[in-house]
């Protein structure tokens, strides 16, 4: 028995296929592949070359999970929290309860808090701001022409240069204003990672920092990760982290009926646009002016900016 299982995430789309003989032991369960890709906001070209790249069989389960673009696909579909929970119970440590599992993916940093039998009981979401998420951290390293790679590079021994985590406004031009200073942009990117890391930490405010496991495409940001170490005791970084809501899909999959798949044609559901296109704004490029501003005007912008 085969299945596979797609989390539609805020950035990209993961995919996990995993096999089992038709048992309830998640110990027999074998994860045969798994691939993850920037979708760049076109959710539904990138499922479709994700579908193409996978050598399904004809009785293969398949399950959705993600954001509201699941509900367009002619698939089976469960939503992240029973994601969550199926994954949960496939990767966790043996004879280790997490209090709570923290998803912290391209848009949203959450916290998904545990009963005694690894089901979640409640659900504690940040305030909404970029600032502090995956694709925010990116977007930055991209301002100040730092790869990913070096940036993994740095160790979180880095002294960080402090950076503001309450405003995405405000962070950009803490980051901006800094590496103009000269500051080492090593410094800048530590800063970005601790202040990511704190924003977790506000949400584990009422939770005890003792094995708690993390999850998402962040954990991929080695200090971030050393960061919260550092601060939790016994945190738990599991392999299957940054497609662990797909994997938690498949896992669905094996152990409920789902909806057959009938090829990438009819993948997508074809639905009535209720309000008119209109056309693209670069057709209209012509009739903007694009001004520079001098030092003065940079000083007094920034002034009524940050006050």
């Amino acid at each position: 028995m085969r299945s596979v299982g797609l989390c539609i995430g805020a950035s990209t789309i993961s995919c996990a296929q995993v096999e089992a003989e038709p048992v309830d032991d998640f110990n027999k369960v074998k994860i045969i592949g798994h691939l993850i890709k920037p979708h760049e906001g076109n959710p539904k070209k990138t499922l479709q070359s994700v579908f193409e790249s996978l050598n399904l069989n004809p009785d293969d389960k398949i399950a959705v999970t993600g954001r509201k673009f699941r509900e367009s696909i002619n698939l089976s579909t469960i939503t992240e929290s029973e994601a969550v929970e199926y994954a949960y119970q496939f990767a966790k440590p043996s004879k280790i309860k997490c209090p709570a599992v923290i998803s912290a993916g391209g848009e949203t940093f959450m916290v998904y808090v545990l009963n005694r039998f690894g089901r979640i009981s409640n659900v504690i979401t940040d305030n909404k701001c970029a600032s502090g998420t995956g694709e925010f951290f990116l977007q930055q390293l991209r301002r100040m022409n730092v790869s990913l790679e070096e940036a993994s590079r740095w160790a979180a021994e880095e002294k960080p240069f402090s950076v503001s985590g309450r405003c995405s406004v405000f962070c950009k031009t803490d980051c901006t204003h800094a590496t103009n200073k000269g500051i080492p942009k090593s410094k800048v990117t530590a800063g970005l990672c601790k202040m990511m890391g704190n924003k977790i930490l506000e949400l584990l405010k009422k939770i005890e920092r003792r094995n708690i496991m993390i999850t998402g495409g962040t954990v991929q940001n080695r200090m971030m990760i050393e960061y919260l170490n550092k601060e939790i005791q016994g945190l738990i970084v599991p392999e299957e982290a940054p497609y662990f809501e797909a994997l938690g899909a498949a896992l669905w999959a094996l152990k409920n009926d789902s909806i057959s798949y009938f090829g990438i044609s009819s993948l997508v559901k074809t639905r009535k646009i209720s309000f008119e296109n209109l056309p693209p704004l670069s057709n209209f490029e012509n009739m903007v002016d694009f001004k520079t501003m001098n030092r003065n005007e940079i000083r007094e912008y920034d002034r009524c900016i940050l006050g």
